[in-house]
């Protein structure tokens, strides 16, 4: 897996997209990613769709890659950390997480979190709030119009089509506008979403080797 970095300038602050699907703030020491959406495939399964149980284990194999090469303190997860509560997917993560003792897991709920308070203390999460505030930054799941800070959100997916001679080819983003920063989904295993995205906004778009601005 190659990681590929981008540094931007927002709220006076350096930022670095990945094309891993996750950002990096080197002053607070945070990963930065939204809808991992644990439980997806089991919940899949459960429900009668076969599917491979090596998605989300590619997932957390990609996270681990970007807690050696970024050496952080504490993951900020911008919503849907899970995906249908509580199933065997959890207990998977959980144990990856274990790994980890020393990293801050700060939640930022969003629509998929239906957390119970016994699944909260297996999480073993350090924080968990519908909203996050750090300095001239508020981070929620899904853009806020009534708030004024600088935003940065998940849930929408964002995608980018790329119209080429031989077909259209749609990837993941990072969208950038003067109020928000909008996330991709960290989890390979979501659609793209290529048109409720914000208006006016910098596409950062995002391949195995490279991010380009759009």
């Amino acid at each position: 897996m190659k990681i590929v970095t981008k540094n931007i300038n927002i709220q006076n602050e350096i930022f670095t997209l990945t094309n891993q699907r996750a950002l990096f703030w080197k002053k607070e020491k945070a990963l930065i990613f939204s809808d991992l959406h644990i439980g997806k495939t089991a919940h899949f399964r459960k429900n009668g769709i076969a599917l491979a149980n090596h998605i989300m284990k590619n997932d957390l194999e990609r996270l681990s890659i970007l807690i050696e090469y970024f050496q952080p303190e504490k993951f900020i997860i911008v919503g849907d950390l899970l995906h249908a509560g509580n199933n065997s997917d959890v207990d998977e993560f959980c144990a990856w997480q274990n790994q980890y003792p020393d990293i801050k897991f700060c939640l930022v709920e969003g629509n998929h979190d239906r957390i119970s308070k016994t699944l909260e203390k297996k999480l073993c999460l350090d924080s968990r709030s519908n909203s996050l505030e750090i300095d001239d930054i508020s981070f929620v799941h899904d853009f806020d119009k009534i708030n004024s800070k600088f935003q940065i959100t998940g849930h929408i997916h964002p995608g980018f089509m790329i119209n080429s001679p031989v077909k259209r080819i749609k990837l993941p983003c990072f969208v950038v506008t003067e109020n928000q920063l909008l996330l991709p989904a960290f989890s390979e295993f979501t659609g793209l979403d290529t048109k409720n995205l914000p208006k006016k906004g910098r596409f950062y778009v995002f391949t195995d080797a490279e991010i380009y601005e759009i």
